[in-house]
């Protein structure tokens, strides 16, 4: 994902997009870190990337329970459009942007779903994002966290 630098009043910024805080958990107040690296959410209590990648593959599974599979199509494809029109794109969104437009919904599970490290790999740029209420967002997290 491609973030640009603004002018924002006497200082130089960024905007992070909402998809991606929403991946992150996080918002408005939150701290970021920075290094040379990039930018990044602070560490909550120790999360590793097994809870990281347990969280996401749990926000996988709300998702295929609250929304046919078409709707998650539409949705996806609608955040994928609006992140390659502001120049945010990576190799993963071209897989899921793939795998969406085939319209196989056994295919479509199989990325949400598996348990492979490319499936793992595709989660961690899910186009599914802003699907789920933020309420059970935040109960999964506490649960991952637990």
């Amino acid at each position: 994902m491609r973030i640009r630098i603004r002018k924002i009043g006497n200082s130089l910024g960024v905007i992070v997009p909402r998809e991606l805080l929403a991946a992150w958990g996080t918002g408005e107040g939150a701290l970021l870190e920075a290094g040379e690296a990039g930018i990044w959410p602070r560490r909550r209590r120790g999360h590793g990337q097994a809870e990281l990648d347990e969280l996401k593959r749990r926000i996988a599974i709300e998702v295929v329970a609250l929304h046919r599979p078409e709707e998650i199509r539409r949705s996806a494809l609608a955040n994928l459009a609006k992140w390659k029109a502001s120049g945010a794109w990576c190799g993963a969104y071209e897989e899921w942007q793939a795998i969406l437009e085939r319209g196989n919904d056994e295919e479509l599970y199989g990325a949400m779903l598996g348990t492979s490290d490319r499936c793992n790999r595709l989660r961690q740029s899910m186009p599914y994002v802003g699907m789920i209420p933020q309420r059970a967002l935040q109960r999964l997290r506490e649960e991952v966290s637990a």
